[in-house]
Protein backbone atom coordinates (compact mmCIF):
# COMPACT_ATOMS: atom_id res chain seq x y z
CA UNK A 1 0.00 0.00 0.00
CA UNK A 2 1.44 3.61 -0.67
CA UNK A 3 1.95 6.32 1.34
CA UNK A 4 -0.94 8.16 -0.78
CA UNK A 5 -3.47 5.22 -0.17
CA UNK A 6 -3.07 5.07 3.66
CA UNK A 7 -3.63 8.80 3.39
CA UNK A 8 -6.96 8.12 1.34
CA UNK A 9 -10.10 9.81 3.48
CA UNK A 10 -12.86 8.15 1.53
CA UNK A 11 -16.57 9.94 1.12
CA UNK A 12 -19.08 9.71 3.48
CA UNK A 13 -21.86 10.17 0.86
CA UNK A 14 -21.75 10.07 -3.15
CA UNK A 15 -24.55 11.00 -5.97
CA UNK A 16 -24.84 7.00 -6.18
CA UNK A 17 -25.59 6.78 -2.64
CA UNK A 18 -29.20 8.69 -3.58
CA UNK A 19 -29.99 6.11 -5.75
CA UNK A 20 -28.93 2.95 -3.39
CA UNK A 21 -30.71 5.03 -0.64
CA UNK A 22 -34.21 5.41 -2.13
CA UNK A 23 -34.06 1.48 -3.73
CA UNK A 24 -32.69 0.04 -0.18
CA UNK A 25 -34.66 2.50 1.79
CA UNK A 26 -38.06 1.13 0.02
CA UNK A 27 -36.83 -2.23 0.87
CA UNK A 28 -36.37 -1.70 4.05
CA UNK A 29 -39.78 -0.06 4.65
CA UNK A 30 -41.38 -2.89 3.25
CA UNK A 31 -40.12 -4.87 5.45
CA UNK A 32 -41.21 -2.27 8.37
CA UNK A 33 -44.78 -2.13 7.39
CA UNK A 34 -44.92 -6.55 6.39
CA UNK A 35 -43.47 -7.00 9.98
CA UNK A 36 -46.33 -4.62 11.84
CA UNK A 37 -49.15 -6.21 9.57
CA UNK A 38 -48.04 -9.62 10.76
CA UNK A 39 -48.04 -8.32 14.70
CA UNK A 40 -51.14 -6.36 14.44
CA UNK A 41 -53.25 -8.50 12.34
CA UNK A 42 -51.89 -11.98 12.43
CA UNK A 43 -50.86 -11.82 16.10
CA UNK A 44 -53.14 -9.49 17.79
CA UNK A 45 -50.51 -7.71 19.59
CA UNK A 46 -51.34 -4.81 21.39
CA UNK A 47 -50.62 -1.62 19.86
CA UNK A 48 -48.92 -0.75 23.41
CA UNK A 49 -46.23 -3.77 22.53
CA UNK A 50 -45.97 -3.27 18.64
CA UNK A 51 -45.60 0.32 18.15
CA UNK A 52 -44.28 1.44 21.87
CA UNK A 53 -41.68 -1.97 22.30
CA UNK A 54 -41.09 -3.98 19.29
CA UNK A 55 -40.42 -1.38 16.77
CA UNK A 56 -38.28 0.86 18.80
CA UNK A 57 -36.42 -2.13 19.00
CA UNK A 58 -36.47 -2.85 15.46
CA UNK A 59 -35.25 0.78 14.40
CA UNK A 60 -32.50 0.15 17.17
CA UNK A 61 -31.18 -2.89 15.54
CA UNK A 62 -31.52 -1.77 12.15
CA UNK A 63 -29.87 1.55 13.01
CA UNK A 64 -27.10 -0.26 14.39
CA UNK A 65 -25.91 -2.75 11.49
CA UNK A 66 -26.52 -0.30 8.53
CA UNK A 67 -23.99 1.74 10.63
CA UNK A 68 -21.83 -0.79 11.52
CA UNK A 69 -21.39 -1.82 7.66
CA UNK A 70 -21.28 1.36 6.55
CA UNK A 71 -18.41 1.79 8.64
CA UNK A 72 -17.07 -1.75 8.06
CA UNK A 73 -16.81 -0.34 4.36
CA UNK A 74 -15.88 2.84 5.33
CA UNK A 75 -12.30 1.25 6.73
CA UNK A 76 -11.92 -1.37 3.78
CA UNK A 77 -12.46 1.66 0.98
CA UNK A 78 -9.20 3.26 3.62
CA UNK A 79 -7.24 0.09 3.53
CA UNK A 80 -7.39 -0.37 -0.10
CA UNK A 81 -7.49 3.48 -1.21
CA UNK A 82 -10.25 2.68 -3.42
CA UNK A 83 -13.55 4.81 -4.03
CA UNK A 84 -16.27 2.57 -5.15
CA UNK A 85 -16.23 0.41 -2.01
CA UNK A 86 -20.21 0.20 -1.63
CA UNK A 87 -21.19 -1.12 2.36
CA UNK A 88 -22.90 -4.64 2.63
CA UNK A 89 -26.86 -4.07 3.39
CA UNK A 90 -28.31 -5.53 5.68
CA UNK A 91 -31.79 -5.94 7.79
CA UNK A 92 -34.41 -7.97 9.20
CA UNK A 93 -33.91 -11.80 7.62
CA UNK A 94 -37.56 -11.90 5.49
CA UNK A 95 -37.81 -15.30 5.92
CA UNK A 96 -37.22 -15.60 9.45
CA UNK A 97 -39.57 -12.73 10.06
CA UNK A 98 -42.20 -14.96 9.00
CA UNK A 99 -41.01 -18.67 10.54
CA UNK A 100 -40.66 -16.93 13.93
CA UNK A 101 -44.20 -15.15 13.55
CA UNK A 102 -46.05 -18.18 12.29
CA UNK A 103 -44.48 -21.70 14.02
CA UNK A 104 -43.44 -19.96 16.97
CA UNK A 105 -45.34 -16.76 17.88
CA UNK A 106 -48.72 -17.11 16.68
CA UNK A 107 -49.24 -21.00 17.54
CA UNK A 108 -47.91 -20.16 21.26
CA UNK A 109 -49.96 -17.47 21.29
CA UNK A 110 -53.12 -19.46 20.32
CA UNK A 111 -51.82 -21.79 22.72
CA UNK A 112 -51.51 -19.72 25.80
CA UNK A 113 -54.52 -16.92 24.43
CA UNK A 114 -51.68 -14.20 25.12
CA UNK A 115 -50.28 -12.67 22.19
CA UNK A 116 -47.65 -11.25 24.52
CA UNK A 117 -46.22 -14.94 25.22
CA UNK A 118 -45.98 -15.28 21.88
CA UNK A 119 -43.61 -11.94 21.67
CA UNK A 120 -42.08 -13.88 24.67
CA UNK A 121 -41.19 -17.24 22.88
CA UNK A 122 -39.77 -14.95 19.99
CA UNK A 123 -37.38 -13.46 22.19
CA UNK A 124 -36.48 -16.34 23.34
CA UNK A 125 -35.68 -17.57 19.73
CA UNK A 126 -33.70 -14.85 18.66
CA UNK A 127 -31.93 -14.67 21.79
CA UNK A 128 -30.62 -19.05 20.70
CA UNK A 129 -30.21 -17.89 16.83
CA UNK A 130 -28.06 -14.99 18.69
CA UNK A 131 -25.47 -17.60 19.86
CA UNK A 132 -25.88 -19.76 17.06
CA UNK A 133 -24.83 -17.00 14.64
CA UNK A 134 -21.29 -15.99 17.02
CA UNK A 135 -20.22 -19.43 17.19
CA UNK A 136 -21.86 -21.52 13.84
CA UNK A 137 -19.35 -19.97 11.83
CA UNK A 138 -17.10 -23.12 12.53
CA UNK A 139 -19.65 -26.03 12.07
CA UNK A 140 -21.55 -24.00 9.10
CA UNK A 141 -19.44 -25.20 6.06
CA UNK A 142 -19.27 -28.91 7.69
CA UNK A 143 -22.78 -28.84 7.37
CA UNK A 144 -23.18 -27.37 4.29
CA UNK A 145 -20.82 -30.09 2.76
CA UNK A 146 -22.71 -32.72 4.40
CA UNK A 147 -26.37 -31.84 3.51
CA UNK A 148 -27.87 -31.94 0.18
CA UNK A 149 -28.94 -28.52 -1.19
CA UNK A 150 -32.75 -29.87 -2.07
CA UNK A 151 -32.76 -30.58 1.40
CA UNK A 152 -31.86 -27.29 2.62
CA UNK A 153 -33.81 -25.54 0.53
CA UNK A 154 -36.92 -27.97 -0.05
CA UNK A 155 -37.81 -27.64 4.02
CA UNK A 156 -37.77 -24.17 3.60
CA UNK A 157 -39.58 -24.29 0.50
CA UNK A 158 -42.09 -26.01 2.63
CA UNK A 159 -42.35 -23.15 4.94
CA UNK A 160 -42.39 -20.51 2.48
CA UNK A 161 -45.38 -22.41 0.70
CA UNK A 162 -47.66 -23.18 3.49
CA UNK A 163 -46.83 -20.80 6.38
CA UNK A 164 -45.62 -17.68 3.76
CA UNK A 165 -48.04 -18.22 0.71
CA UNK A 166 -51.15 -19.39 1.73
CA UNK A 167 -52.28 -16.92 4.22
CA UNK A 168 -51.44 -13.64 1.58
CA UNK A 169 -53.04 -15.73 -1.36
CA UNK A 170 -56.08 -15.60 0.62
CA UNK A 171 -56.24 -12.49 1.37
CA UNK A 172 -55.68 -10.86 -2.38
CA UNK A 173 -58.73 -12.95 -3.83
CA UNK A 174 -60.88 -11.61 -0.72
CA UNK A 175 -60.22 -8.16 -2.08
CA UNK A 176 -59.62 -9.12 -5.79
CA UNK A 177 -59.54 -5.25 -6.79
CA UNK A 178 -57.04 -4.42 -4.60
CA UNK A 179 -55.08 -7.45 -4.14
CA UNK A 180 -55.04 -9.15 -7.65
CA UNK A 181 -53.88 -6.08 -9.43
CA UNK A 182 -51.17 -5.18 -7.04
CA UNK A 183 -50.36 -8.92 -7.60
CA UNK A 184 -50.26 -7.78 -11.26
CA UNK A 185 -47.59 -4.88 -10.67
CA UNK A 186 -45.70 -6.85 -8.76
CA UNK A 187 -45.33 -9.63 -11.28
CA UNK A 188 -44.18 -7.83 -14.32
CA UNK A 189 -41.52 -6.35 -12.68
CA UNK A 190 -39.97 -8.66 -10.50
CA UNK A 191 -40.62 -12.27 -13.08
CA UNK A 192 -41.11 -9.91 -16.39
CA UNK A 193 -38.09 -7.21 -15.77
CA UNK A 194 -40.37 -4.59 -16.68
CA UNK A 195 -38.95 -1.46 -15.36
CA UNK A 196 -40.84 1.65 -13.80
CA UNK A 197 -40.41 4.83 -14.63
CA UNK A 198 -37.02 6.31 -13.02
CA UNK A 199 -36.24 3.02 -11.32
CA UNK A 200 -39.45 3.15 -8.79
CA UNK A 201 -39.09 -0.10 -6.75
CA UNK A 202 -42.06 -2.26 -7.73
CA UNK A 203 -43.03 -2.42 -3.61
CA UNK A 204 -43.56 1.01 -3.45
CA UNK A 205 -45.46 0.85 -7.07
CA UNK A 206 -47.99 -1.89 -5.54
CA UNK A 207 -48.05 -0.24 -2.36
CA UNK A 208 -48.60 3.11 -4.14
CA UNK A 209 -51.28 1.29 -6.16
CA UNK A 210 -53.09 -0.30 -3.36
CA UNK A 211 -53.55 3.08 -1.42
CA UNK A 212 -54.89 4.94 -4.55
CA UNK A 213 -57.61 2.09 -4.81
CA UNK A 214 -58.61 1.64 -1.43
CA UNK A 215 -58.95 5.34 -0.25
CA UNK A 216 -60.59 6.10 -3.54
CA UNK A 217 -62.97 3.46 -3.38
CA UNK A 218 -64.15 5.34 0.58
CA UNK A 219 -64.31 9.01 -1.14
CA UNK A 220 -67.04 7.24 -4.05
CA UNK A 221 -68.52 5.70 -1.21
CA UNK A 222 -68.02 2.03 -1.87
CA UNK A 223 -64.88 1.00 0.93
CA UNK A 224 -62.21 -1.95 -0.04
CA UNK A 225 -59.44 -2.69 1.63
CA UNK A 226 -60.50 -1.72 5.26
CA UNK A 227 -59.10 1.77 5.44
CA UNK A 228 -60.82 4.10 7.74
CA UNK A 229 -60.31 7.74 7.43
CA UNK A 230 -61.36 7.90 11.40
CA UNK A 231 -58.83 5.67 12.35
CA UNK A 232 -56.30 7.21 10.34
CA UNK A 233 -56.78 10.42 12.12
CA UNK A 234 -56.60 8.42 15.45
CA UNK A 235 -53.10 7.11 14.51
CA UNK A 236 -51.95 10.64 13.55
CA UNK A 237 -52.81 11.45 17.26
CA UNK A 238 -50.63 8.60 18.52
CA UNK A 239 -47.44 10.03 16.77
CA UNK A 240 -45.02 10.42 20.09
CA UNK A 241 -41.74 9.59 21.01
CA UNK A 242 -40.61 6.15 22.37
CA UNK A 243 -37.60 4.32 22.58
CA UNK A 244 -36.41 1.06 23.20
CA UNK A 245 -36.38 -0.20 26.92
CA UNK A 246 -34.68 -3.64 28.31
CA UNK A 247 -36.80 -6.38 28.14
CA UNK A 248 -35.29 -8.75 29.80
CA UNK A 249 -38.14 -10.72 31.61
CA UNK A 250 -39.68 -11.11 28.45
CA UNK A 251 -36.68 -12.93 26.96
CA UNK A 252 -36.32 -15.31 29.54
CA UNK A 253 -39.81 -15.41 30.03
CA UNK A 254 -40.15 -17.49 26.27
CA UNK A 255 -37.47 -20.01 27.52
CA UNK A 256 -40.16 -21.59 28.88
CA UNK A 257 -40.82 -22.77 25.19
CA UNK A 258 -37.45 -23.65 24.42
CA UNK A 259 -38.56 -27.22 23.57
CA UNK A 260 -40.48 -25.53 20.53
CA UNK A 261 -37.83 -23.04 19.88
CA UNK A 262 -34.81 -25.38 19.22
CA UNK A 263 -36.54 -27.50 16.95
CA UNK A 264 -36.48 -24.47 14.47
CA UNK A 265 -33.92 -22.30 16.07
CA UNK A 266 -31.13 -25.37 14.82
CA UNK A 267 -32.17 -25.38 11.34
CA UNK A 268 -32.42 -21.80 10.81
CA UNK A 269 -29.78 -21.04 12.27
CA UNK A 270 -27.98 -23.15 10.13
CA UNK A 271 -29.63 -21.21 7.09
CA UNK A 272 -28.68 -18.05 8.48
CA UNK A 273 -24.48 -19.18 8.04
CA UNK A 274 -24.91 -20.48 4.68
CA UNK A 275 -27.03 -17.54 3.50
CA UNK A 276 -24.42 -15.27 5.23
CA UNK A 277 -21.65 -16.76 3.49
CA UNK A 278 -23.46 -16.88 0.29
CA UNK A 279 -23.87 -13.27 0.50
CA UNK A 280 -20.71 -12.18 1.66
CA UNK A 281 -19.36 -14.12 -1.40
CA UNK A 282 -21.25 -12.69 -4.01
CA UNK A 283 -19.92 -9.06 -2.37
CA UNK A 284 -16.22 -10.43 -2.70
CA UNK A 285 -17.31 -11.18 -6.57
CA UNK A 286 -18.41 -7.75 -7.08
CA UNK A 287 -14.86 -6.26 -5.99
CA UNK A 288 -15.44 -5.81 -1.94
CA UNK A 289 -13.59 -8.74 0.33
CA UNK A 290 -15.50 -8.41 4.00
CA UNK A 291 -14.55 -11.21 6.79
CA UNK A 292 -17.40 -13.70 7.59
CA UNK A 293 -16.00 -14.20 10.92
CA UNK A 294 -16.63 -10.59 11.15
CA UNK A 295 -19.78 -10.58 9.38
CA UNK A 296 -21.69 -13.59 11.30
CA UNK A 297 -20.39 -12.24 14.71
CA UNK A 298 -21.79 -8.85 14.01
CA UNK A 299 -25.02 -9.96 12.96
CA UNK A 300 -25.39 -12.62 16.08
CA UNK A 301 -24.23 -9.50 18.32
CA UNK A 302 -26.43 -6.77 16.89
CA UNK A 303 -29.56 -9.51 17.01
CA UNK A 304 -28.77 -9.99 20.50
CA UNK A 305 -29.05 -6.41 21.17
CA UNK A 306 -31.98 -6.10 19.19
CA UNK A 307 -33.43 -9.03 21.38
CA UNK A 308 -32.30 -7.90 25.11
CA UNK A 309 -34.83 -4.79 24.11
CA UNK A 310 -38.04 -6.74 22.74
CA UNK A 311 -36.93 -7.12 18.90
CA UNK A 312 -38.09 -10.96 18.33
CA UNK A 313 -36.60 -10.09 14.66
CA UNK A 314 -32.92 -11.59 13.59
CA UNK A 315 -30.71 -9.35 11.34
CA UNK A 316 -29.07 -10.49 8.65
CA UNK A 317 -26.91 -9.25 5.80
CA UNK A 318 -28.83 -9.04 2.40
CA UNK A 319 -28.31 -10.35 -1.12
CA UNK A 320 -28.27 -7.70 -3.67
CA UNK A 321 -24.49 -5.98 -2.61
CA UNK A 322 -23.66 -5.91 -6.42
CA UNK A 323 -26.61 -4.10 -7.23
CA UNK A 324 -26.65 -1.15 -4.85
CA UNK A 325 -22.94 -1.20 -5.83
CA UNK A 326 -23.68 -0.86 -9.60
CA UNK A 327 -26.49 1.75 -9.24
CA UNK A 328 -23.34 3.68 -7.27
CA UNK A 329 -24.51 3.30 -3.66
CA UNK A 330 -21.15 3.70 -1.31
CA UNK A 331 -21.39 3.77 2.01
CA UNK A 332 -23.57 6.73 3.01
CA UNK A 333 -26.97 5.14 1.66
CA UNK A 334 -26.22 2.30 4.44
CA UNK A 335 -26.04 4.65 7.48
CA UNK A 336 -28.83 7.24 6.17
CA UNK A 337 -31.40 4.52 5.67
CA UNK A 338 -30.10 3.12 9.35
CA UNK A 339 -31.15 6.90 10.67
CA UNK A 340 -34.14 7.18 8.62
CA UNK A 341 -35.52 3.85 10.20
CA UNK A 342 -34.72 5.13 13.81
CA UNK A 343 -36.92 8.12 13.27
CA UNK A 344 -39.62 6.15 11.81
CA UNK A 345 -40.26 3.38 14.21
CA UNK A 346 -38.88 5.67 17.27
CA UNK A 347 -41.30 8.23 16.62
CA UNK A 348 -44.22 6.15 15.99
CA UNK A 349 -44.47 7.03 12.09
CA UNK A 350 -45.23 3.39 11.38
CA UNK A 351 -48.53 3.47 12.92
CA UNK A 352 -49.58 6.12 10.64
CA UNK A 353 -48.26 4.37 7.27
CA UNK A 354 -49.99 1.00 8.73
CA UNK A 355 -53.70 3.01 8.59
CA UNK A 356 -53.35 4.75 5.52
CA UNK A 357 -51.87 1.14 3.50
CA UNK A 358 -54.33 -1.22 3.04
CA UNK A 359 -52.76 -4.64 4.35
CA UNK A 360 -54.41 -6.14 1.27
CA UNK A 361 -51.81 -4.12 -0.82
CA UNK A 362 -48.81 -5.72 0.91
CA UNK A 363 -49.74 -9.17 0.95
CA UNK A 364 -48.95 -10.04 -2.69
CA UNK A 365 -45.15 -8.77 -2.10
CA UNK A 366 -45.33 -11.65 1.02
CA UNK A 367 -46.42 -13.74 -2.03
CA UNK A 368 -44.45 -13.09 -4.37
CA UNK A 369 -41.45 -13.63 -1.59
CA UNK A 370 -42.92 -17.84 -1.21
CA UNK A 371 -43.16 -18.12 -4.51
CA UNK A 372 -39.23 -16.78 -5.36
CA UNK A 373 -38.25 -19.25 -2.32
CA UNK A 374 -40.66 -22.23 -3.24
CA UNK A 375 -39.12 -21.88 -6.87
CA UNK A 376 -35.26 -21.48 -5.69
CA UNK A 377 -35.89 -25.41 -4.06
CA UNK A 378 -36.32 -26.97 -7.76
CA UNK A 379 -34.16 -24.43 -9.51
CA UNK A 380 -31.22 -24.45 -8.02
CA UNK A 381 -31.40 -28.36 -7.45
CA UNK A 382 -30.37 -31.09 -10.00
CA UNK A 383 -33.83 -32.09 -11.93
CA UNK A 384 -33.34 -35.42 -10.23
CA UNK A 385 -33.76 -34.63 -6.97
CA UNK A 386 -37.36 -33.14 -7.50
CA UNK A 387 -39.06 -35.50 -5.45
CA UNK A 388 -36.48 -34.80 -2.63
CA UNK A 389 -37.98 -31.67 -2.70
CA UNK A 390 -41.52 -32.39 -2.61
CA UNK A 391 -40.92 -34.85 0.37
CA UNK A 392 -39.54 -31.99 1.99
CA UNK A 393 -43.07 -30.34 1.65
CA UNK A 394 -44.52 -33.00 3.03
CA UNK A 395 -44.20 -32.15 7.05
CA UNK A 396 -44.61 -28.31 6.44
CA UNK A 397 -48.07 -29.43 4.79
CA UNK A 398 -48.85 -31.37 7.64
CA UNK A 399 -48.07 -28.38 10.54
CA UNK A 400 -50.25 -26.28 8.12
CA UNK A 401 -53.37 -28.55 7.77
CA UNK A 402 -52.77 -28.90 11.95
CA UNK A 403 -52.89 -25.67 12.82
CA UNK A 404 -56.10 -24.83 10.69
CA UNK A 405 -57.92 -27.75 12.60
CA UNK A 406 -56.78 -26.83 15.97
CA UNK A 407 -57.53 -23.03 15.02
CA UNK A 408 -60.56 -23.60 13.94
CA UNK A 409 -61.93 -26.53 16.47
CA UNK A 410 -60.32 -24.11 18.90
CA UNK A 411 -63.12 -20.69 17.57
CA UNK A 412 -66.00 -23.49 18.20
CA UNK A 413 -64.65 -23.98 21.79
CA UNK A 414 -63.50 -27.19 21.38
CA UNK A 415 -60.73 -29.42 20.09
CA UNK A 416 -59.48 -32.60 18.22
CA UNK A 417 -59.49 -35.22 21.30
CA UNK A 418 -63.13 -33.59 21.86
CA UNK A 419 -64.58 -34.32 18.53
CA UNK A 420 -62.70 -37.64 18.66
CA UNK A 421 -60.34 -39.05 15.94
CA UNK A 422 -62.53 -41.61 14.17
CA UNK A 423 -65.29 -38.04 13.75
CA UNK A 424 -62.20 -36.57 12.27
CA UNK A 425 -61.09 -39.71 9.83
CA UNK A 426 -64.14 -40.09 8.32
CA UNK A 427 -64.15 -37.03 7.32
CA UNK A 428 -60.51 -37.43 5.76
CA UNK A 429 -58.97 -35.25 8.50
CA UNK A 430 -56.07 -37.96 10.07
CA UNK A 431 -55.10 -35.98 12.64
CA UNK A 432 -52.76 -37.90 14.66
CA UNK A 433 -50.85 -38.24 11.45
CA UNK A 434 -50.67 -34.24 10.49
CA UNK A 435 -49.63 -34.64 14.31
CA UNK A 436 -46.49 -36.64 14.00
CA UNK A 437 -45.79 -35.79 10.45
CA UNK A 438 -46.21 -32.08 11.41
CA UNK A 439 -44.45 -32.22 14.65
CA UNK A 440 -40.94 -30.16 14.10
CA UNK A 441 -41.56 -30.19 10.61
CA UNK A 442 -38.34 -28.04 9.60
CA UNK A 443 -36.14 -31.17 10.86
CA UNK A 444 -38.09 -33.73 9.72
CA UNK A 445 -38.61 -31.97 6.47
CA UNK A 446 -34.69 -31.65 6.05
CA UNK A 447 -34.02 -35.31 6.97
CA UNK A 448 -36.60 -37.02 4.89
CA UNK A 449 -35.60 -34.73 1.85
CA UNK A 450 -31.84 -35.90 2.69
CA UNK A 451 -32.47 -39.47 2.83
CA UNK A 452 -34.13 -38.94 -0.87
CA UNK A 453 -31.36 -37.12 -1.95
CA UNK A 454 -29.20 -39.97 -1.06
CA UNK A 455 -31.23 -42.97 -2.31
CA UNK A 456 -31.68 -40.84 -5.37
CA UNK A 457 -27.95 -40.81 -5.71
CA UNK A 458 -26.94 -44.34 -4.94
CA UNK A 459 -25.13 -43.39 -1.71
CA UNK A 460 -27.06 -45.99 0.71
CA UNK A 461 -24.51 -45.48 3.73
CA UNK A 462 -25.65 -41.79 3.69
CA UNK A 463 -29.00 -42.35 3.67
CA UNK A 464 -28.74 -44.69 6.52
CA UNK A 465 -26.73 -42.48 8.42
CA UNK A 466 -29.40 -39.03 8.08
CA UNK A 467 -31.84 -41.91 9.05
CA UNK A 468 -30.14 -42.92 12.18
CA UNK A 469 -29.79 -38.91 12.65
CA UNK A 470 -33.79 -38.69 12.45
CA UNK A 471 -34.01 -41.37 14.86
CA UNK A 472 -31.92 -39.48 17.46
CA UNK A 473 -33.85 -36.57 16.79
CA UNK A 474 -37.22 -38.25 17.24
CA UNK A 475 -36.41 -39.73 20.13
CA UNK A 476 -35.13 -36.77 21.89
CA UNK A 477 -38.51 -34.52 20.63
CA UNK A 478 -37.17 -32.30 17.65
CA UNK A 479 -38.89 -33.76 15.41
CA UNK A 480 -42.26 -35.73 14.68
CA UNK A 481 -42.99 -34.14 18.43
CA UNK A 482 -44.64 -31.26 20.06
CA UNK A 483 -41.70 -30.67 22.31
CA UNK A 484 -38.48 -31.69 22.87
CA UNK A 485 -38.11 -34.97 26.00
CA UNK A 486 -37.28 -38.44 25.63
CA UNK A 487 -39.35 -40.87 24.30
CA UNK A 488 -42.27 -38.68 22.84
CA UNK A 489 -42.49 -41.12 19.51
CA UNK A 490 -40.94 -44.48 20.10
CA UNK A 491 -43.19 -46.27 17.04
CA UNK A 492 -40.75 -43.68 14.76
CA UNK A 493 -38.10 -43.70 16.37
CA UNK A 494 -38.20 -47.48 15.55
CA UNK A 495 -38.90 -47.03 12.43
CA UNK A 496 -35.87 -44.63 11.36
CA UNK A 497 -33.97 -46.95 13.04
CA UNK A 498 -34.81 -49.96 10.81
CA UNK A 499 -35.32 -47.68 7.57
CA UNK A 500 -31.07 -46.80 8.93
CA UNK A 501 -30.58 -50.92 8.60
CA UNK A 502 -32.34 -51.55 5.55
CA UNK A 503 -30.58 -48.60 3.72
CA UNK A 504 -26.74 -49.71 5.36
CA UNK A 505 -27.36 -53.23 3.91
CA UNK A 506 -27.99 -51.48 0.70
CA UNK A 507 -25.30 -50.12 0.39
CA UNK A 508 -23.01 -52.62 1.94
CA UNK A 509 -24.45 -56.50 0.96
CA UNK A 510 -23.43 -57.64 -2.35
CA UNK A 511 -26.93 -58.93 -3.25
CA UNK A 512 -28.45 -55.66 -2.85
CA UNK A 513 -25.89 -53.61 -4.02
CA UNK A 514 -26.65 -50.53 -6.73
CA UNK A 515 -27.40 -50.95 -9.99
CA UNK A 516 -26.44 -48.72 -12.75
CA UNK A 517 -29.18 -45.80 -12.80
CA UNK A 518 -31.74 -46.06 -15.73
CA UNK A 519 -31.57 -43.69 -18.01
CA UNK A 520 -33.65 -40.65 -17.80
CA UNK A 521 -36.30 -40.73 -20.36
CA UNK A 522 -35.72 -37.67 -22.65
CA UNK A 523 -37.91 -34.30 -22.37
Amino acid sequence: MSASTGAFRPKLWTPGDWNALFGFGTNILVNILTLSVLLRFVLKMPDAITFGRILPAVGLMLFLSTAYYAWLGYQLARRTGRADVCALPSGISVPHMFIVVLVIMLPISLQTGNPVRGWEAGLAWVFVQSFILMIGGFIAPLIRRVTPRAALLGTLAGVSVTFIAMRPALEVFMTPVIGLVCFGVILVAFFGGFRYPRGIPAGLVAIAVGVFVAWGSVLIGMPVGGVDGSRLLAALGNIGFSIPVPALGHVFGGFEFLGVILVTAIPFGIYDLVEAMDNVESAEAAGDHYPTTRVLTADGVISLIGCLMGNPFINAVYIGHPGWKAMGGRVGYSLVTGIAVLVLTWLGIASVLLDLIPTVAISPILLYIAMLIGAQAFQETPRSHAPAVVLALAPHLAAWAKNLVDGALGAAGTNAAAVGMDKLAGLGVLYPGLAVLGGGAILAGLVLGAIAVCVIEKEYSKAAAFAAAGAVLTFFGFMHGEAVGIGHSPGVTLAYLLVAGFLYACGRSPVLAPSPRAAAPAD
